[in-house]
Parts: structure tokens; C-alpha cells; sequence
């Protein structure tokens, strides 16, 4: 099996070389992923600067694959279009540094870096660890039970381009107590700036730390985390509106 491997913190993030350790096991691994850290990035791509690329090797000194000076969907379409010699059987997408449960999946460079993979009708899994700052994850002991989910998926009857968002509970809350498939959650999150001046009296703000859910949907994968489950949730890239759709057809339009 042949597997791409990308994330969104960086070629040299301990979380992608962890997990690229346990997907050997699976199949040959070939990582395209940024030069440094883009977290939160979205789905944003380059396009009014180069992409410059470098070949890169692991801690045995063996080819790796490349380090890109772009975005995580950058990595993923350069990877597809031109570095790859031919298609890859699976992209995954990680092993990121924090979870990317609910909304986050909207903001996330990991994520997104799964979607462009579904974008060309690959098979895409996305993978995130959640953890306490400023405690280290354990990313090895994390990247064995992502790999398992990983292995388990690909033994399903797969269609073209199916995507999935996979996330590994912080070890403090105890070991795993299983792996949950659950819709993803959309409560609202609560987060706030840090209102600061400057030295030159201007006024400026500092995203918080703290951006969670306070009072997130049962069943969902916010609150399975914190349960201590993985979770697993197929996700799709069509953001229409099927019901509105539906109803906007019999509205009367006047041009």
C-alpha cells in the first residue's frame, strides 16, 4: 500500500514522525508536508508566491520525502500533481498536536489537508491527539492507536474519496475505553482576545488559549473524547444545503 503522509505542524513535528513509524507497518510511507508549523490555516492555498520544495531524511539518514514552503492543502496537491510517481492508495493526514473535534474542523490545516486528498478521490483520514497544555503528548503511545483506527478502515469496503476525522482522547483521562463513530459536534465554542496596548499606545488583541465548548451536543465527538473514546467521524466536503435547496426551488424569483 502505497500512503501519503502530511500534516499541519510541520515536517519535523514529532506527531507526523510517530505516526510515520506505525504506518510502515501498513504500507510504503512517503511524507509531503510544510516546513514549519500551520496550524489553523484552513483549506488556504498559495498562489502569489513559489512553492519551494526540499528532499528530506529521517533520524536513520533515509529518504523521507519533501518539506514544502506552503500550506497543508499545498503539500497534498503538490504531492498528487507532481512529486508523487503515481497515486497513493491512502492520505492521512497528521499526527496533530491537539484535538480537531467540532467546529475546529472548520479552522483545522489537518483536516483540510484531508479534504484536498478526498478533493482527488483518494481515501483521507485526518488524525489528532487531544492534550492538556503544556503537558507533552505521548505521541508515540498515541500514533499505535491512530494506526489501529487507520488499519481498521482500510480493511472496509471503501468508495472513492472517503474521508474521515479520527481523534485520540488525552492520556490523563485514563486509558481508552473504545472507539465511538459519532456525528461531529456544532455547538457553539466560547473563546476570547486578550485585550493589550502597545509600546506606541496602540491597541491590539491576542487570541486566548482557552477555546472550548462549554455545553457541547451528547453523542457527538466532543463529548466522546472527553469520555475517553476515539472517535471516528466521516466527514464530506459538499457544504450545500440539501433541505434549503429543496425549499428554495418553489421561491419566486424576479429579474
Amino acid at each position: 500500500m502505497r500512503i501519503l503522509l502530511t500534516n499541519d505542524d510541520g515536517v519535523y513535528a514529532p506527531g507526523l514522525r510517530a505516526i510515520r513509524k506505525e504506518l510502515q507497518k501498513l504500507g510504503d510511507v512517503t511524507v509531503v508536508a510544510p516546513v514549519g508549523e500551520q496550524s489553523a490555516v484552513g483549506h488556504s492555498i498559495t498562489l502569489l508566491t513559489p512553492l519551494i520544495t526540499q528532499e528530506v531524511v529521517d533520524e536513520d539518514q533515509h529518504p523521507m520525502g519533501w518539506a514544502v514552503e506552503g500550506r497543508p492543502a499545498d503539500c497534498v496537491k503538490l504531492a498528487l500533481l507532481e512529486l508523487l510517481p503515481e497515486p497513493p492508495d491512502l492520505i492521512v493526514s497528521g499526527l496533530n498536536a491537539g484535538s480537531n473535534a467540532g467546529i475546529n474542523v472548520l479552522y483545522s490545516g489537518t483536516v483540510a489537508a484531508a479534504i484536498e486528498g478526498a478533493f482527488f478521490q483518494c481515501t483521507s483520514i485526518a488524525l489528532s491527539l487531544a492534550y492538556t497544555k503544556p503537558k507533552m503528548p505521548n505521541f508515540p503511545e498515541a500514533a499505535v492507536w491512530a494506526a489501529k483506527v487507520v488499519a481498521q478502515i482500510i480493511k472496509q469496503p471503501r468508495s472513492r474519496g472517503n474521508l474521515f476525522n479520527v481523534n485520540i482522547p488525552s492520556a490523563e483521562r485514563g486509558p481508552i475505553r473504545g472507539i465511538r463513530v459519532v456525528p461531529q459536534n456544532v455547538a457553539p465554542y466560547q473563546e476570547k482576545y486578550d485585550r493589550r496596548i502597545d509600546p506606541r499606545g496602540r491597541t491590539y488583541f491576542w487570541s486566548g488559549p482557552d477555546f472550548g465548548c462549554p455545553a457541547p451536543h451528547p453523542d457527538t465527538d466532543e463529548t466522546a473524547l472527553a469520555e475517553g473514546y476515539i472517535t471516528v467521524t466521516p466527514l464530506h466536503f459538499n457544504l450545500t444545503h440539501a433541505a434549503m435547496l429543496a425549499t428554495m426551488k418553489d421561491w419566486e424569483w424576479i429579474v
